[in-house]
Order: structure tokens, then C-alpha cells, then sequence
């Protein structure tokens, strides 16, 4: 669930395993293949968002749906990241912190805990749709500059789309839609973290996968043994362990990084931004059959304006070149 470009180029699946796209391979286009991932990609934050607001009328309890979410990752992944362990530890303190807080425990707690007072489409739309806005405002705090023109533009719809979500909830004041709805930005706030955290570390998408769910893991199971987050599982449903093993730890935890790296390297950052901004819009769509939600008129104008808003965000300026001077012809 990443709402932002990202700058440089993305770094390979698996370093050590086999390369893709030799030439004479038959089958669909690298184009196509990039389509394809970003597509999954996008129904794996869907399926997010709505589990999120599924959790709370399910047998499990919060803690027991991450620990699903950071521990299957450990488990498949266990051989490669095995041979990463002397990367993985040399990260410097500050962006792992910024990795392990901003998708870690905190954010997965607080999108779980602000989607069970609101709705699905709070879910998939506050928390990417925020994050472009919270990185632009680190960026600056790093002294990078404020964004300008198109990107701007669509900072500013966020907001109003984000205000046009809660507005219907300030008169009269719903406390639990709105507490649920300020929890929900500072998940944001956090995937934002983790966003700029993921920048400043010189890892593959295997690698980043096991700096964030080594800790996490072992915090959330600290929390559960020392009796701090109360746990279910033993007492839970199959279906409902089946549902968050597959969306949480193999879908977001698993899946969702690998498969958007690989379409950022066949599409490029921006395209694929552009189609993963559809993801709110999904989330809507999802959520009447699935959990029998109808959209409200606050979400049929929010949900557009942040999609668009995300859209915009992530539009690169194109660089100004300055025209060559004529050389005379006598010259």
C-alpha cells in the first residue's frame, strides 16, 4: 500500500535468483506482466482496507491478525532472508526505526483500530490517500523544497477529500467515526515513515520485507506473552485464520512488496502510482457486496477527489530544458 513514487531505479525481486526477460521468452510483454502484478497489487491494499473493518466482527483479535501478518513472511521467506542477514544488520538505527514504526506494529494497530470506528472506504482512502501529503511535508522538513504546480494541486484535493469523509461527522459530532478517522491519519502519518525510511536504505525488496517483519514480529509476540495485548486464536475460527493467513500474511505481508516492485521495474514509478491509486476507489466498490456497506454521498465526493488528488501528487515535473543557441552560420 504505497501511495508514493519513488525516486531511483527499483531494486531487483531476488538478487540471487534468476532474471527475468531473456530474450526469445514467449508470452505476455514486460508491459503487460507490469500490468498484471500492479493489478494484484492493487486488489491485495483492497482486501487490506476491508479486512481491516472486517477484524472487528471476527474471532480474532488484533494482535492475532499481526501476528499472522509478520510472521507467514518470516516463515517463506526464512532461506533468502537467511542469506541477507549481514545487510539486513548493517541498516543504519534510524531508517530501520523509520521502517520497523512506519509499517510495523504502531501502523498495523492503528489501521486496525481506526478501521473497526469507520468504514472500509475510511480504510482505503485516508491511508494512502494521506501519505502523499505526509511525505511531501517530511521532505520539506529535510529541506527538499515544497511541492509546486500539478503535485500541489493534488495535495490539495487529499485534503478536501479527506474534510469532505468527515465533514458529514462533525455536526452533529460522531466521536467514535471521528476518533476512528484521526487514528487512521496517523497511520498514514506512519506509512509515510516508512515510505521516506524505505529511500534511505540500500536494501531489495526480500530484504526490506525482513527488516520490517523480524522486530515486529518479535514485539507483537512480546506484547502477547507478557499478557499487554490480549490474544484469541486459540479460541478462533478456521475461516476466520484462513482469511487473515492469506490477505494479511501472505496477500499484504508477502505479496503486495514483491509484486509492486516488480511493476514499478516494468511500468516505471509513475504509471504505476497512477493505476495504484485506484485503490480507494476498489475498496468502495468491494465493500457493498462484501461487507454490505453502501456509499454515502460524503464517500461518492471524497473517494474521487483523493484518487484524483493521488493522481496528481505523484506527477513528476518534467524537467525544464533550456533551448541551444543558434550558432551562426558563419561561425
Amino acid at each position: 500500500m504505497v501511495a508514493t513514487t519513488t525516486t531511483g531505479p527499483a531494486a531487483p525481486l531476488d538478487a540471487e535468483g534468476p532474471r527475468a526477460g531473456h530474450p526469445g521468452r514467449r508470452g505476455l510483454s514486460p508491459q503487460a506482466r507490469g500490468m498484471a502484478a500492479l493489478l494484484v497489487t492493487v486488489a491485495i491494499w483492497a482486501a487490506f482496507a476491508l479486512s481491516a473493518r472486517a477484524l472487528s466482527a471476527s474471532t480474532l483479535l488484533p494482535a492475532d491478525a499481526a501476528l499472522l501478518r509478520f510472521g507467514v513472511p518470516l516463515v517463506v521467506l526464512l532461506p533468502a532472508l537467511w542469506r541477507r542477514r549481514a545487510r539486513i544488520a548493517a541498516v543504519r538505527p534510524g531508517p530501520a526505526l523509520k521502517i520497523v514504526c512506519g509499517a510495523g506494529v504502531p501502523f498495523f494497530l492503528a489501521a486496525m483500530h481506526g478501521g473497526a470506528l469507520t468504514s472500509a472506504a475510511f480504510v482505503g482512502s485516508i491511508v494512502p490517500g494521506m501519505v502523499p501529503l505526509f511525505v511531501s511535508a517530511l521532505m520539506a522538513a529535510r529541506g527538499r523544497g515544497l511541492p509546486r504546480g500539478a503535485q500541489s494541486a493534488g495535495l490539495a484535493l487529499i485534503a478536501a477529500g479527506v474534510l469532505a469523509l468527515v465533514w458529514r461527522y462533525v455536526v452533529p459530532v460522531d466521536t467514535d467515526v471521528l476518533a476512528g478517522a484521526g487514528t487512521l491519519l496517523v497511520a498514514s502519518g506512519l506509512w509515510a515513515l516508512y515510505t521516506v525510511g524505505l529511500r534511505d536504505v540500500d536494501l531489495d525488496p526480500v530484504g526490506s520485507i525482513g527488516l520490517l517483519c523480524l522486530p515486529s514480529f518479535a514485539v507483537i509476540a512480546l506484547l502477547v506473552l507478557t499478557g499487554v495485548l490480549p490474544t484469541g486464536i486459540a479460541h478462533a475460527e478456521g475461516g476466520d485464520i484462513l482469511l487473515f493467513l492469506v490477505v494479511q500474511g501472505l496477500g499484504v505481508g508477502l505479496c503486495a512488496g514483491l509484486l509492486y516492485a516488480f511493476a514499478i521495474r516494468r511500468l516505471g514509478a509513475e504509471r504505476a502510482s497512477v493505476v495504484g491509486s485506484l485503490s480507494p476507489v476498489a475498496v468502495v466498490l468491494l465493500a457493498v457486496p462484501l461487507l454490505g456497506e453502501r456509499p454515502t454521498l460524503a464517500v461518492l465526493i471524497g473517494v474521487p477527489l483523493i484518487t484524483i488528488g493521488v493522481v496528481l501528487a505523484n506527477r513528476r515535473p518534467r524537467p525544464h530544458v533550456h533551448p541551444r543557441p543558434e550558432v551562426p552560420a558563419d561561425a
